[in-house]
């Protein structure tokens, strides 16, 4: 007999809910009963299994085939199936049959529009519920996906299905207002997935960008400062500050104002609010201006062999450059804030500048004084002046620090502090700067020039001493200084003089040349003035002062111009007929000085101090008392000047006869 066997038995398979599927059972050489069991129940026989009305056998049982048929397979199907032939006592192999449940459309919370705060982190949440196997959920930001989130699972009271879910964390910002973002959950019951979609509405407080212009501005100009901002819901308002004060003037997104040089240290700030809060934005202006201190120098007293540091601090823009100087010396000693000055000694004190320099814009400098303790230095000058028979001083000034407590005089047996010792005086002075004591002298004699006066002063470090030499000071006569005014003043008259007479005469040639061009003219010239009259008209002019006779030479110049003028006026010149031209100017101008000696010299017998002009005059040179001049004497030819033409002889007056003859 042939034995009976399985030529097909069920294998392991997968199938969708919904979907049909065939679990394949064939026996061969077997006539008997055969049944199917699942998990381990027996399904009942023949073709029709009543109780399961989704399940069928199928195929021919001549062929031995006992194929089981599961339509629109459902999760209970899911199970562990068996083929038997009882009367053969033969089973087949156990065969898995795997229900796949696709996941229920996903979830995101708070969809289709989720209401967010800007900066307030977020959890987008997808959710696929009842999968067999569980679902992967995938997340988009604007169709771009999205990676970082958390996904988590849950299994169901079936023990089957389960529900995925999955986080996406966010940080909103003004940007992903209208975002949309979307999860997509799949697994192996349907591959292609299924999607959800859910759009972000974002509400933040004002976004604000802060302009200027223009950018770049001098101190004094003006600027706009320009408060862009949008926000999510409106605007509600504007406020403007200068330095943390509120500017009350200033309510809209613009402000206008002329700017100094604090703008460029205090911001100004825009502030812009909404129902969900304020955005508060600020700048700084670059404004040019000339250096400003910052902070002072201080005066610093110290002692010999200490460290000192000075402090002088700028502000100005563009960026400053700072020197330190000490006053009268163009030695940088530093760039910095500060000087540092080591181990000092007295010849460090002084004035000491700190220079500030905005390039093309302004310069600013302080001063400081270094003091500096130590013996008494005396600052005045070795040689000093005075004039004999005046009243002399010598003077010994100590600036440094501290001020003597005792300063004295000492010139030959003589020491004085205070007070009066016959001709001489002294007093002590507190200047702004330091101590001035005067050694006065009444009546100053030779013998105080060939004196050396000994100044000391003591203070608690010690004494300082200086030897002063008191010289003659050079002093011009009083007779010099009028004599060289009086020359002076007759130079300038003569020149005046002069010029006017050589500005005539070249006015008068030119009219000349102008009118008679066309005519062969003969010129006699016949002297009508007596010689006599001569000696008459010299004593006649001395009688005259200087100042009418110039006048009159002026005025002359011009009348015998405008005499020319008239006869000269006819367009036709008669040959017959006579012109005389009376010259009146190319006179002369007697300069007379007889009264010189009652205003440039002393009175006879005056006396009159001989000077000693700082070498020695001979004896020959040395006179007595100034005598008044003698106009006609030694001096007579300087007491009279005559000024003539070239055409007159010694300022004599003439007259010409002028004969034309065509």
């Amino acid at each position: 007999a042939l034995q009976t066997r399985f030529v097909e038995e069920p294998e392991d398979q997968t199938v969708v809910a919904g979907h049909r599927i065939v679990l394949s059972c064939v026996v061969l050489n077997y006539s008997g009963i055969v049944q199917w069991t699942k998990d381990g129940l027996a399904l009942g026989m023949g073709q029709g299994l009543k109780a399961w009305p989704r399940y069928r056998i199928v195929g021919t049982a001549d062929s031995g085939q006992y194929n089981l048929e599961i339509s629109d397979a459902e999760l209970s199907d899911d199970a562990v199936y068996e083929c038997q032939a009882t009367e053969a006592a033969l089973r087949s192999r156990r065969a898995k049959l795997t229900v796949l449940i696709p996941p229920e459309d996903p979830t995101i919370d708070g969809a289709p529009e989720i209401l967010l705060r800007a900066g307030t982190p977020y959890n987008l949440t997808c959710r696929a519920r009842s999968a067999k196997p569980a679902a992967t959920i995938v997340w988009y930001r604007d169709g771009l996906q999205q990676d970082g989130a958390i996904t988590s699972t849950e299994v169901l009271a079936d023990g089957k299905r389960e529900t995925t879910t999955s986080q996406l964390a966010i940080n909103p910002t003004d940007l992903d207002i209208g975002r949309v973002f979307s999860c997509r959950s799949t697994n192996d019951a349907i591959p292609a997935g299924k999607e959800t979609f859910v759009k972000l509405n974002v509400h933040h407080p004002p976004t604000v960008t802060l302009s200027i212009q223009p950018q770049t501005v001098q101190e004094g100009e003006r600027v706009v400062f320009t408060c862009m901002a949008t926000a999510n819901p409106e605007i509600r308002g504007y406020r403007w500050a200068k330095g943390g004060v509120i500017i009350e003037d200033a309510k809209e997104n613009k402000y206008d104002t002329q700017v100094d040089y604090t703008f460029f240290t205090e911001p100004v700030s825009c502030e812009v609010h909404n129902d969900i809060g304020s955005t508060n934005v600020s700048t700084l202006v670059d404004v040019h201006f000339a250096p400003r201190i910052v902070v002072d120098p201080k005066p610093t007293i110290t002692d010999i062999g200490s460290d000192v540091t000075l402090t002088c601090v700028w502000s100005g823009n563009p960026p400053l450059t700072l020197t330190w100087t000490k006053k009268e010396s163009n030695m940088v000693l530093s760039n910095s804030n500060q000087l540092y000055l080591k181990s000092v000694t007295q010849a460090d004190a002084g004035q000491y500048i700190c220079k500030a320099i905005v390039p093309r814009i302004g310069v600013g400098e302080r001063e400081v004084t270094l003091y500096v303790n130590g013996p008494p230095i005396i600052s005045s000058e070795a040689v000093q002046y005075a004039v004999r028979g005046d009243r002399g001083k010598v003077e010994c000034f100590i600036g440094s620090t501290p001020p003597p407590d005792r300063i004295a005089w000492a010139w030959k047996e003589n020491i004085l502090e205070a007070g009066t010792l016959e001709r001489y005086t002294v007093e002590r002075t507190n200047t702004g700067s330091g101590v001035l004591s005067t050694l006065t002298i009444n009546n100053v004699m030779d013998a105080d020039f060939q004196t050396r006066y000994n100044c000391t002063a003591w203070n608690s470090f010690g004494p300082g001493t200086a030897i002063i030499q008191l010289e003659e000071k050079e002093v011009l006569s009083v007779g010099i200084i009028a004599g060289a005014t009086i020359g002076a003043s007759i130079l300038v008259i003569i020149f005046l003089v002069a010029l006017a007479c050589f500005l005539y005469r070249r006015r008068k040639g030119s009219r000349k040349d102008v009118t008679l061009r066309k005519l062969d003219i003969k010129v006699e010239t016949v002297n009508r003035e007596p010689l006599t009259l001569h000696a008459d008209r010299e004593e006649d002019t001395a009688s005259v002062s200087t100042a009418t006779r110039v006048m009159k030479a002026i005025y002359s110049s011009f009348k015998d111009d405008v005499d020319l003028k008239q006869d000269l006026r006819c367009d036709t010149i008669d040959t017959r007929e006579e012109y005389e031209l009376k010259v009146w100017c190319r006179g002369r101008l007697r300069l007379s000085y007889e009264n010189y000696g009652g205003h440039a010299a002393f009175p006879a017998g005056a006396a009159y101090p001989t000077y000693r002009l700082g070498y020695g005059q001979p004896p020959s040179m040395e006179r007595a008392p100034y005598d008044a001049y003698d106009p006609m004497g030694k001096y007579s030819s300087a007491t009279r000047f005559s000024y003539t033409s070239q055409h007159s002889d010694y300022g004599q007056r003439f007259q010409q006869r002028m004969q034309t003859h065509v």
